[in-house]
């Protein structure tokens, strides 16, 4: 179901434009015309017929039609290339040579993921240095610390923050780490043993990546774990964004008042309450974390593909993760918006202390805020 009242409320209009049915549709006609280049470099298609293919990609498809199409195939590439074929004449019978319908959808996807993960990652690069100047400029700053949400010791705000800087990094390495493993070219054909290219296959593939901008690879169809890494991945960033949301919504609470999200006109009032202020950012955030793990699951039992080529675990993948990139990029940004602008009382986290001993957390605050700007923690 489409619905941008829904798909805004969690996610940012960056990301949901990169998954939508234009973007999906011009990632497919990108795969096509980089395949007829790649097969006429290699001598297996006449360059006016590439040519020919690429001209025909040129012109964007009606996204409605392609749609109900798809559907009734069963698949995207069948009606796509049906389009293309019409379009190109008799140049069109070239068209989609050695390729089957799960490498199109398949490098669909990860040319999707590969510009979502950049947008990802300019929200994390900046997070982390707000929460780094808040762990700082907040090191002794003292409050109680609160375990099995029950006041407990002394600690600093700066340590606080200091935990929700680690947490943060360490899942965006995790992020890279699983996105370098996972985005990469799908290109194996029929059954995965690249078919019908006189041998010629690995050269096309190697040409078709330069292309695309995507690494290459072996056929992956039925090896699915680089998706499942890169689904848990976001599903642990989106969680670490949430733990940030769930203590500064504890911390607005009235009863406690000790940090604010920043007041923003418009955002965050109630509709019965005009003298509320809701922790709005912390609930996209937090929703998210709700989200994101169950969503995360279903792209780990999609693991046990049939033979060569599954049947509906692969295609219950795309709009899993299409809605995992946006679920995390919602989270972040909110919580970037959050962090930058985070409001503290300190008078009211000291009025809580009887004790003032804070142990050791302004030295570990700013032994963590250290310890990320050289990239050892």
């Amino acid at each position: 179901m489409t619905s941008r009242i829904r798909e805004l409320a969690a996610g940012t209009p960056e990301m949901a434009a990169l998954f939508d049915d234009a973007a999906t549709l011009a990632a497919a006609l990108r795969f096509e015309a980089a395949l007829a280049r790649a097969c006429a470099d290699e001598g297996l298609v006449p360059k006016a017929a590439a040519a020919a293919i690429e001209a025909a990609c040129r012109e964007p498809l009606e996204a409605e039609a392609m749609a109900r199409e798809a559907a009734h195939a069963g698949t995207l590439a069948i009606p796509l290339v049906a389009a293309l074929r019409l379009r190109a004449g008799e140049a069109g019978r070239h068209a989609h040579l050695g390729a089957t319908s799960q490498d199109l959808a398949d490098t669909v996807l990860m040319l999707q993921a590969q510009a979502g993960r950049r947008l990802i990652e300019d929200e994390v690069d900046r997070l982390l240095p707000a929460l780094a100047s808040l762990a700082e400029a907040h090191a002794a700053t003292p409050m109680i610390g609160r375990t099995l949400l029950q006041q407990a010791r002394p600690i600093t705000f700066g340590l606080k923050a200091a935990v929700w800087l680690q947490l943060a990094h360490g899942a965006a390495r995790r992020f890279r780490r699983e996105a370098d493993e996972a985005i990469r070219l799908q290109f194996g054909g029929a059954a995965g043993a690249r078919h019908d290219l006189g041998g010629r296959g690995a050269a096309v593939a190697g040409r078709l990546a330069a292309t695309l901008g995507l690494p290459p690879a072996l056929p992956w169809h039925a090896r699915r774990d680089g998706v499942a890494g890169l689904a848990a991945a976001l599903a642990i960033l989106t969680g670490a964004a949430a733990k940030i949301a769930r203590d500064v919504s504890l911390l607005a609470q009235n009863e406690v008042a000790e940090a604010f999200e920043p007041e923003t006109e418009g955002r965050g009032g109630s509709s019965a309450m005009p003298n509320k202020r809701n922790p709005t950012g912390c609930q996209v955030a937090l929703s998210a974390g709700l989200r994101a793990p169950h969503l995360a699951s279903t792209i780990l039992s999609a693991l046990p593909q049939e033979h060569e080529r599954g049947l509906g675990g692969w295609q219950a993948e795309g709009p899993v993760l299409a809605e995992l990139f946006l679920l995390t990029h919602g989270a972040l940004a909110s919580m970037r918006q959050v962090v930058e602008g985070l409001e503290l009382d300190p008078a009211a986290m000291a009025a809580k202390l009887d004790d003032r001993d804070a142990g050791e957390s302004e030295a570990l605050a700013r032994a963590a805020v250290a310890a990320w700007r050289k990239g050892t923690d």
